[in-house]
């Protein structure tokens, strides 16, 4: 059945394993199959006449059914080949095909071979050596040609069985095959092909032995699978048959080894065991028996809880009564489970709890609006600060945390009517405002003057400082009262920690197994909550709360035990028996204590408490800013004096101060609203000063004025450091007269009127700005604008020639530009140190705005150049009129230069009195160097050369005449005059 191949030299791996097995190829033109011819199915079709034909000539059951033919055979060939009682089997070719007798005999040598020796090798070994070498090193990498060819032969059996059983039809292969059954026997057997109606025919006898021949080539294949599984089972299958006898035996001493060890464990548990387990028995009993005991003394305790729960509630002990509530369920729940008289218990308990919140929060609401209402003259002390601290605990330990929006609410309330109530109180005092025609508040404010409506908001002011000093210290009780759960939290967790570490212990014996069951009740009936609290006093780490929300537990399940307990179990106490029953508390702290809030929680609240605080101060700041602009609603702040908005902008900020003293907050609403009304108060200030100085100036006939003693007292403050407004003094008999000029550091300025009004001016807007720091860049903002308008305007009255028409002026003199000029270096002076001064009240953000002042500066130094510009002009003008008419002749000196040396004189008579010597000196000098050049150009013109000609000579004594006048002048003396200049030079 096996078919034979031809190999290729080269091995390759295989494309379907994955073990890393190499397989040679095979040459498709090489491979001989033996043609396979298809066995016709279970069911065949009608037989052909060919096929009937052959069928005819073989032998046949049907017709031979007498004689024994090879069909009679009960074993095939390839069984009996495969004999499993064989020790060894086809061993090599002969024995597979001459059989078990043949023999090997050993072969004599030829006599015509040579006999060959290990030497004869020699020089091929060498020579393969290398290669030899190489062999080694790949069959160590690659594979065994034997082991490929060992595995691809069990491959390939084992595709070969497998192909074998899968020509066999799937029907005899079913777990239920049964012939018996007529449908499988029809499918096998199917008779309806065969003539039933008598007689055989040829057609008849060829499907019999056609089926014959299949069934038979089907238990052949079937044969042979069974007998290669039992050959290679074979030796496993001996084996286990061997070793049935032997496992027969052990089973057999087993069996009697345990029926001994039987007999030996009844034997020593009825000597040893059933007197000592009666005892445990008894012991048992009695502890179940006590236990009982102690579980009805419990439920007595518990039956007497609703009563002494209403009793509490009767005293407003709401925190007793909640700790007994609480017990009371733990004790349902861990220790009493499942009775049937407490089965409503539980339910009931929950809703006096529930209805002990509501009267917690209820008689919480009504404390928060009793104490804020109360009168604000009464003392600054808590209110009943043992109710405040209970409810609040209580509070706290039903985690009703939104107790502080029933505070607020109130508080918004409170101070609603501590406004109306204030404007109430003053306009009862004013007796020009009739209450019942004026009905709205605000109108009624609008009608106060404002000293009255200044000292209704005072009060209000007052008010609400005394009522935040209220608010803190409540919340300052309600604070310490988080705080002291908080504490006692971090408490309960240490014990619990030490407990649990085995580190701390009660004082006495050590617990046992009896004590730890027994861990809601003492001897005497008390809750688990009293021993816990007697044991924190033992351990001294007890709180005063603790002790006070304990109190009343304990008192009431006392007078409990005195009326419905056993006399015997009440009399009897030893402080054996109290340490025996508070020693389990660590279960009672752990329940007790997780009813409270987390420290998560109680953080939380104590940040809402301060958040309370700072709520009261915006809430207070918020209902004066109402009072503020109800007044301000008609424009009324707006049209205050500076005085009275001072007054007013000091008395906002000192309530500002004290709220953010008490509240540590800083409120911005109300120092918002005075920073509105203070830039509408800052515009009105301005646009009046403004008006009034454009008001001055087009009045301004410049000439110099007279400077009272007042200003003069004015700008010596200034240089003392004093940038304010100094007090007015009451007027005496003596009576200062006024100055010609105004002293400033050793200076003389003459100014005019406007001037001196620009530096009060100036001095009033700094006195706002230490007034009312607040205002200072928008001070500062509207001072330059002040200053660059008095700039401008000034610079189109003076040197534009506005004045003349303005004022009716005929013509803008040099005096006229002189007293200009120094009016404007005088506002340069003050300038820095109005700068320094804004520098002080301005946060270093803000220095940028000081920018302004520089620019203002350059513009007034611009306008003072031009106006000296101006004063060159006119002279240059003049010269220029002059010398073009200048002639070198007698009489000298000429008039040409008495003329210019009498516009001279006038112009130093106009100016001397108002510049000082140092401008005066350069303003000359700079007239000086134009009279000059016009010269210089003249002679040119004229041919005069500095030769020592008759003309030269003339022009000398003129040139002379010229340089006695200027330096005959005052102040310029000294002047160089260096009139060699007007000559031009030989090249």
């Amino acid at each position: 059945m096996a078919s034979s191949h031809s190999s290729s030299p080269v091995p390759h791996p295989s494309s379907g394993g994955s073990e890393g097995i190499f397989r040679k190829d095979r040459d498709p033109s090489s491979r001989h199959y033996r043609p396979v011819h298809s066995l016709p199915d279970v069911c065949p079709k009608e037989p052909t006449a060919e096929v009937a034909r052959g069928l005819c000539e073989g032998p046949s059951v049907v017709a031979d059914q007498h004689r024994w033919t090879v069909y009679n055979s009960k074993v095939n060939l390839p069984a009996a080949l495969n004999d499993p009682r064989l020790a060894k089997r086809e061993s090599d070719f002969f024995t597979k095909t001459w059989g078990l007798d043949f023999a090997e005999t050993e072969v004599m040598p030829s006599f015509y071979l040579p006999n060959i020796t290990k030497e004869h090798f020699g020089p091929y070994l060498q020579e393969t050596a290398q290669r030899e070498k190489i062999h080694e090193r790949c069959k160590s990498i690659c594979s065994n040609k034997d082991e490929l060819d060992a595995v691809s032969s069990i491959t390939n059996n084992h595709d070969k069985s497998r192909t074998e059983l899968e020509q066999v039809p799937k029907i005899f292969m079913k777990p239920d095959f049964a012939l018996d059954d007529p449908t499988t026997f029809n499918a096998v057997l199917p008779w309806s092909h065969f003539n039933s109606a008598g007689g055989k025919s040829s057609r008849d006898m060829a499907s019999s032995r056609l089926l014959q021949e299949k069934l038979s080539h089907y238990l052949d294949v079937v044969e042979v699978s069974i007998a290669r599984q039992i050959s290679l089972r074979s030796e496993a299958f001996f084996h286990a048959m061997s070793s049935q006898h032997e496992l027969q035996d052990r089973l057999t001493e087993t069996a009697r080894a345990v029926a001994v060890l039987r007999g030996r464990t009844a034997a020593i548990e009825r000597i040893m065991c059933e007197g000592p387990l009666r005892a445990l028995r008894q012991a048992l009993t009695r502890s179940n028996c006590a236990r009982l005991h102690n579980k009805l003394k419990l439920m007595a305790a518990v039956h007497q809880s609703q009563p002494t729960v209403q009793l509490l509630l009767s005293t407003s002990e709401f925190v007793g009564a909640l700790e007994l509530i609480a017990t009371t369920k733990e004790v349902l729940q861990l220790e009493l489970q499942g009775i049937h008289s407490f089965r409503h218990l539980g339910s009931q308990l929950c809703e006096m709890e529930k209805l002990i919140d509501k009267m917690m929060v209820e008689d919480f609401s009504m404390y928060s609006r009793s104490d804020l209402s109360r009168s604000l003259e009464e003392d600054g002390q808590v209110m009943e600060k043992d109710r405040l601290e209970s409810l609040v605990f209580g509070l706290l330990r039903q985690r009703k945390l939104d107790f502080l929006d029933i505070y607020s609410d109130e508080m918004i309330l409170a101070a609603k009517s501590i406004v109306t109530q204030s404007v109430v109180d003053s306009v009862s005092q004013v007796e020009e405002i009739d209450t019942d025609i004026v009905t709205k508040l605000a109108d009624q404010m609008r009608l106060m003057t404002f000293p009255q409506w200044f000292e209704l908001l005072k009060s209000v002011f007052e008010n609400f400082v005394l009522f935040l000093k209220r608010i803190k210290a409540t919340l300052s009780v309600v604070r310490n009262v988080v705080l002291e759960a908080l504490d006692s939290n971090q408490k309960s967790r240490l014990l619990e920690r030490a407990a649990a570490g085995g580190l701390t212990e009660a004082p006495g014996t050590p617990l046992n197994q009896e004590e730890a069951e027994l861990a809601y009740l003492t001897h005497e009936g008390l809750f688990i909550s009293d021993a816990l609290n007697d044991a924190r006093l033992h351990l001294g780490a007890s709180t005063g709360q603790e002790q006070s929300s304990t109190v009343g537990p304990r008192q009431a399940l006392s007078r409990m035990d005195g009326c419905g307990s056993d006399s015997a179990s009440g009399t009897t106490e030893s402080s054996s028996s109290r340490e025996h029953a508070f020693q389990p508390g660590g279960a009672a702290i752990s329940s007790s204590e997780d009813m409270m809030p987390s420290d998560l929680e109680l953080g939380r609240v104590a940040n809402n408490i301060q958040e309370l605080l700072y709520t009261a101060s915006d809430v207070s700041h918020d209902r004066c800013v109402k009072v503020l602009m109800a007044r301000a609603k008609d424009g009324s702040l707006e049209r205050l004096s500076s005085a009275e908005f001072v007054f007013l902008s000091q008395a906002v900020e000192g309530f500002v101060r004290d709220t953010e003293k008490l509240c540590c907050r800083r409120s911005v609403s109300l120092r918002g609203a005075l920073q509105s009304q203070a830039n509408r108060f800052v515009h009105r200030f301005h646009e009046e000063r403004k008006t009034k100085l454009s008001l001055l100036l087009d009045n301004e006939r410049w000439k110099q004025a007279e400077v009272p003693a007042e200003f003069q007292d004015l700008v010596n403050s200034i240089a003392d450091g004093r940038i304010t407004l100094p007090e007015r003094k009451p007027q005496g008999t003596e009576e200062r007269k006024p100055s010609d000029y105004l002293h400033i550091d050793g200076q003389k300025y003459a100014v005019v009127g406007t001037a001196l009004l620009l530096i009060r001016v100036f001095l009033e807007y700094c006195q706002c700005v230490n007034d009312i720091p607040s205002i200072s860049t928008d001070m500062l903002t509207r001072l330059s604008d002040l200053l660059k308008h008095f700039n401008s305007r000034s610079c189109q009255l003076v040197l534009g020639a506005g004045a003349l028409q303005v004022v009716g002026l005929k013509t803008i003199t040099t005096k006229n530009l002189a007293l200009a000029s120094r009016c404007l270096q005088l506002v340069v002076h003050y300038i820095p140190i109005i700068r320094a001064h804004f520098e002080t009240t301005l946060t270093p953000k803000q220095y940028s705005v000081l920018r302004h002042f520089d620019h203002i500066t350059k513009d007034y130094n611009d306008h003072i150049a031009e106006i000296s510009a101006k004063l060159m002009t006119i002279m240059d003008s003049l010269f220029e009129k002059v010398l073009s008419k200048y002639e070198v002749k007698a009489p000298m000196p000429s008039a040409c230069f008495r003329n210019v040396c009498k516009q001279m004189g006038k112009m130093h008579e106009a100016l001397y009195e108002l510049l000082p010597e140092e401008q005066a000196q350069v303003l000359f000098l700079r007239i000086n160097a134009s009279f000059k050049m016009h010269l210089k150009r003249q002679l040119a013109r004229l041919g005069v050369h500095h030769d020592g000609g008759p003309q030269h000579g003339l022009v000398t004594v003129d040139v002379a005449f010229y340089t006695e006048n200027i330096q005959s002048l005052r102040a310029l003396e000294k002047l160089d005059l260096n009139m060699a200049e007007i000559w031009e030079q030989k090249r």
